[in-house]
Formats: C-alpha cells, sequence, structure tokens
C-alpha cells in the first residue's frame, strides 16, 4: 500500500522563539536552519515573523541568500500580517518568497480584537494574498484560534474556508492557538474540515498546554492531515508546541499509513545545538532527548537486558543517534556494573564484582554521581583495601579551618585494638590531620613513612567531579610505595589513602 506522505514544518525559529527570554542570533538561526533542512531533512522551516525587529530582518535576509543559493528558497516562509501590504514589503526587501498570512480562526478574535465583520477580513486577506502574488510571493494562511473557533463559532469557521479554499493559497494552517483540543475533538474538527474540502493542503499546528500535543498531532494524522508543524525540544510560547522528536517517533511507529522524510538518527544532535543556542535546558526525562530517557537505573532491568533484552521497546536510542546506558547507584545491581564494565572492556569475579557493586551502592547511598569513567577507580580502591587486614583504623576526625586561625585536626584511631586521640595544628586540614597523627605514632614508638608526592584527580571523560581520586607516594629506609583513597571530599580522600598506608607498613 503507498504510503500518504506528511510535511514538516519547523517553526522553532519562529513560534519557539516566542519561548521567554529566548532570542537567537543571526549565525545561530542559519546554523538551526541549514541543520532542520540538510542533516534533518524537514520540508519547510518558519524561521520569523516579519516587522519585528532590525535584526530580525538581517537574519531573515541572511538565511534567504544562502537558501537562494542553495535552492531551497521554496522552504523558507515567514509569519506575515494583513497590514496593507507593510509585510509584502518587507519580505520583497529579504528575499522572501512564502508568507504564512496570520489571519482570524475565530469570531471572537475577530470581534474583539480587529473590530471588524467577516467581509471586511475576507476583502483585506484577498487584497494582500493578490499583492503577494504580484511580487512572486506564495501564500499559505493561518486561521488564528481555529480550535476556538471550531468549538463556539463553527458557522464562521465554515464561512472562511468557503472564501479562502477559492483564493491562490497553497496551504491553509490550523492552529490549536491556545493548546486546549482534546485528542477527541482534534481528530473530530479535522476529518469534517478535510472531508468537505478534498483536495485542499491543510496543517495542523499543536500547542501543548495540557500536553496533548504529540496524541493531537496522531489524532490529526488520522484524520488525514496534510502536514505538522512542530518545533524541536517542543520549544513555543506557554507550555510549547508539540515537540518534533516525540511527534517522529509517533508517526513512525504508530501511523504506518504515513511516510515522513524527517531523518531520525539526526533528531539529538539538532535538539542538543538548539539547546545551547536557546539557553532553555532539556528536562532529563524529556522522551527521545532528554538526558535520562535510555538509562536503566535498576539492577533488575539491567539484568532483563542481559536476559533477551526484556526492558527493551521500539524506541532503541540508536535510531536517534544516542546509546542505551546503565546508571551507577544505590539501585545498581551486579548487571548495571557489568553492563558499564564491558564498555571499558573490563571484566572482574565474581567475588571482586559483589564488592564493587556494593561499593557503589554505598556512594549511591550518598547522593553521590558515580560515572561509567569512575569505574576504575573504584575497581583499584575495593580491590587495593583486600590486599590486607585493617589493624588501623580511623575511627573518627573533626577538621577544622577558620579564618585569621591555623587549620586543625582532632584525630581517633585504633592501633591493634588500642585507641589513641590527639589533635594538631597545621598548614592546612590534611597536614594538621598528619601531624596529628604523628603524635599517636610516636607515643607507639613508631615512624610514619615520609610523604613525597601527593596528586588528585577526577576520572578522564567523566561528566562529573562528584568522586575524585588522591594519590599518595610514601617513602621509607628500604621502599617507596603508593597508596589511593576515593571519596567525594579530597581530603577524605586523602585520609583513606593514609589509612591504607597504615595498615602496609
Amino acid at each position: 500500500m503507498e504510503r500518504r506522505k506528511i510535511e514538516i514544518m519547523d517553526t522553532t525559529l519562529r513560534d519557539g522563539e516566542q519561548t521567554s527570554g529566548v532570542s537567537f542570533s543571526i549565525s545561530e538561526k542559519l546554523t538551526i536552519t541549514q541543520l532542520l533542512l540538510e542533516e534533518l531533512w524537514v520540508d519547510r522551516v518558519e524561521i520569523a515573523s516579519a516587522r519585528v525587529s532590525e535584526g530580525e530582518f538581517q537574519a531573515v535576509k541572511t538565511i534567504s541568500t544562502w537558501a537562494a543559493a542553495n535552492g531551497y528558497t521554496d522552504r523558507i516562509e515567514v509569519l506575515s500580517f494583513v497590514d496593507n501590504g507593510v509585510s509584502i514589503d518587507w519580505m520583497i526587501n529579504a528575499g522572501v518568497k512564502v508568507q504564512n498570512l496570520l489571519t482570524k480562526g475565530s469570531l471572537n478574535h475577530l470581534t474583539h480584537q480587529l473590530k471588524k465583520t467577516p467581509e471586511q477580513h475576507f476583502a483585506e486577506i484577498k487584497q494582500i494574498i493578490e499583492l503577494a502574488a504580484k511580487n512572486g510571493i506564495a501564500t499559505n494562511v493561518y486561521l488564528e484560534d481555529w480550535s476556538n473557533g471550531m468549538r463556539n463559532s463553527p458557522d464562521y469557521v465554515y464561512q472562511y474556508l468557503d472564501f479562502i479554499t477559492k483564493q491562490p493559497v497553497k496551504r491553509i494552517l490550523l492552529p490549536d492557538t491556545l493548546g486546549v483540543l482534546t485528542p477527541a475533538e482534534t481528530y473530530k474538527f479535522l476529518s469534517a474540515l478535510i472531508a468537505k474540502y478534498p483536495g485542499i493542503h491543510f496543517d495542523f499546528h499543536a500547542h501543548n498546554d495540557y500536553d496533548l500535543g504529540t496524541a493531537n498531532v496522531l489524532e490529526a494524522i488520522k484524520a488525514g492531515i496534510h502536514g505538522l508543524h512542530l518545533t524541536v525540544n517542543g520549544m513555543g510560547e506557554r507550555a510549547g508546541n508539540a515537540a518534533l522528536a516525540s511527534a517522529v517517533a509517533v508517526i513512525n511507529d504508530f501511523a504506518p499509513e504515513v511516510e515522513i522524510a524527517l531523518k531520525e538518527s539526526s533528531i539529538y544532535t539538532v535538539s542538543k545545538l538548539v539547546e545551547t543556542f536557546s539557553g532553555v535546558r532539556i528536562p532529563t526525562n524529556k522522551p527521545i532527548v532528554g538526558e535520562n530517557v535510555f538509562t536503566q537505573t535498576a539492577g533488575i532491568h539491567a539484568d532483563g537486558d542481559n536476559k533477551n533484552n526484556l526492558y527493551f521497546n521500539d524506541l532503541l536510542p540508536e535510531r536517534f543517534g544516542r546509546k542505551r546506558e546503565y546508571a551507577l547507584g544505590k539501585t545498581s545491581g551486579k548487571a548495571n556494573i557489568e553492563k558499564n564494565l564491558q564498555e571499558l572492556g573490563l571484566k572482574l569475579n565474581d567475588a571482586d564484582l559483589k564488592k564493587v557493586t556494593q561499593r557503589v551502592i554505598e556512594l549511591g547511598d550518598k547522593k553521590e554521581t558515580v560515572t561509567k569513567e569512575d569505574l576504575p577507580y573504584i575497581i583499584s580502591d575495593v580491590l587495593d583495601s583486600s590486599l590486607y587486614d585493617e589493624k588501623v583504623i580511623v575511627d573518627s576526625y573533626v577538621l577544622m579551618n577558620a579564618m585569621g586561625l591555623r587549620p586543625s585536626a582532632t584525630i581517633s584511631v585504633s592501633i591493634d585494638g588500642e585507641k589513641f586521640e590527639e589533635n594538631a595544628q597545621g598548614d592546612g586540614q590534611f597536614d594538621a590531620f598528619m601531624n596529628a597523627l604523628a603524635k599517636v605514632y610516636t607515643k607507639k614508638q613508631r615512624t610514619l613513612p615520609k610523604l613525597i608526592d601527593y596528586a588528585v584527580r577526577i576520572a578522564p571523560g567523566s561528566s562529573s567531579d562528584a568522586l575524585c581520586e588522591t594519590i599518595i607516594t610514601w617513602e621509607t629506609p628500604e621502599k617507596k610505595f603508593i597508596t589511593r583513597g576515593l571519596d567525594s571530599d579530597q581530603t577524605v580522600c586523602a585520609i583513606k589513602a593514609t589509612q591504607k598506608m597504615l595498615n602496609i607498613i
């Protein structure tokens, strides 16, 4: 069966830029347009509103020049207004060849905002369309507040459509301007219009005020819609527009009767770029593009994935240029650890794997972030600790650092079951700790090794500095040796490395 083609019009640069606090620069607008058309393969891009500002004019002119040189002129669109031709002049100077003319799709808007009769409005629209055609500009027409028009003044909507379908327009754009439609209404209203006006190209423009944007997109497709308006990351005024990533996934998985040209594997790249340019962070749980949506946290899920991918669904991350990850934290099981070790090319026996898993869980209980890159350090720390019996234990310590006073440390240490407490000052907290420890060992008539090197590092490539590793080199008359400590606090790392040293000497 031949599938019906659906056009995707991206309006991130127009409607999406109406997100509070967002303003793209000229170069950012050009870059996003290029990616949308050449990497993501959207059919059309609505890049701006006419007459907004000088900066907007320069951005549109820059994009139009690039589009003309690369054969995309008929895919670049601008929102225009019924304003006696002012928008048309603006578009001519900017080099744009397609206008999306904003008109009134409800009697409420027409009566109270424009204070005009339908006949007056239609006459002005006709004049603008004719003027555009004379200047080589194609026209699509928005019916602003169309959804409320269908609810409250359907006679006006049909009166308008009887008029506009007889005009030389390419597409009729039907926006749920205030995001009020239910899925049932979306299907009902669109089905009725598509049946009454066969051969007319209708676009649907969903907003997300009730979080129904994607559901309404699916119902629009079932109703026979010809085009959809979407934004990257669901950007837009108030709660935003229907999100491009979610809509594309739903179309490809649940609407086999239609096809779209959009390239799924480029979605994440474009999404992250728009996040960077806009400054609007993507929620971590946002479908398809959120940081956590392809991350398994529970150990039982990782175990299930090891056993015939029991927790996979059709939203495979590779479709969208991503990969599945397995979180490390307090809910981690051995399967989570194994999955991460596989990516690092590491393998542990069951006993060592159990120890490492327990350590990751302990770190997670402290609300510390553990990354895949931290695992080698954790392994080293855990396995080093099992090489000797702990006869010396640092039971507790208090580290003080106050303005105008030397740092001090009070420590409690058990040596072969005997407890010692001491206090000392130093040039820093760790120096004070070592001076207090030296007092303890003097009482035991023992000498501490000399500290000859001290280094701190975090995992290369780690996205978090929650864990750091302190590496200390010690020297005795007989040898040099190294101990490591792992924790989120640098001083605690050093104390852990020192405890290992005390048990080695």
